[in-house]
């Protein structure tokens, strides 16, 4: 499986010698902090002012037309694309890259992931080890857990059957305009494709292809819905 089967790195995030869409998507996750360590943040004017409530650390870049809120907290490295809303409460510690366009909800927790462009996580979720294509969607509540109760290595789940991938930390990846439900967990190593639907309140682990709905782990099917 490859990275582009469920996404494509957009022209905004300046990290495509990192990202190659031939790569399996996981190798994406352990990517991102080689990334950010080789990004100059010197390179690029952000925001540098903040209100007493934002909490910022290490090397950050935080384009001028990000909506900051009164109080929340950023551990670098991270880099933050224009027109972003971050909201209270949000928490991004470090090895995070996000597109343009997301919101970082409230009370929302972010670690070593890349949210590409216009990617929704707007109340209550935590994204962990994570990679999100542009325009997935993550509702109230959702959770990408990225560790396996057993603290073994996480496999991925492929159209082939699981895949080792060396990672004792391993989340999700969700292909372009996937959607979760609220109060959804996915498991680790779970991959959601293209335009896919995991339904809420549930646990789901495994693999969706593009253009499916899971209303439980036994029961999927294909739909269609307007772009």
């Amino acid at each position: 499986m490859k990275a582009s089967d469920l996404f494509n790195l957009p022209e905004s995030l300046p990290f495509s010698d990192f990202f190659k869409p031939d790569a399996p998507p996981w190798e994406w996750v352990s990517r991102i902090k080689d990334a950010l360590e080789a990004f100059d943040f010197s390179s690029v004017e952000g925001q540098t002012e903040f209100a007493p409530g934002v909490s910022v650390s290490g090397p950050v870049f935080i384009h001028p037309t990000v909506k900051l809120p009164t109080v929340c907290s950023i551990a670098g490295p991270v880099y933050i694309g224009a027109g972003v809303e971050i909201r209270p409460g949000a928490f991004i510690r470090s090895q995070v890259i996000v597109g343009e366009g997301c919101v970082l909800g409230n009370s929302c927790e972010y670690k070593n992931c890349l949210l590409m462009d216009g990617v929704q996580t707007a109340h209550f979720n935590y994204v962990g080890d994570s990679i999100l294509g542009s325009g997935a969607h993550l509702g109230a509540g959702a959770i990408l857990a990225n560790l396996r109760l057993l603290k073994g290595d996480v496999a991925a789940y492929t159209p082939e059957g699981q895949v080792k991938t060396g990672l004792r930390k391993l989340g999700a990846m969700l292909g372009e305009k996937a959607e979760v439900g609220c109060n959804t967990v996915l498991q680790p190593g779970t991959i959601i494709g293209k335009h896919s639907l995991v339904m809420a309140a549930m646990a789901y682990g495994g693999y969706l292809p593009d253009k499916h709905v899971a209303r439980s782990t036994q029961q999927v099917r294909t739909f269609t819905r307007p772009d």
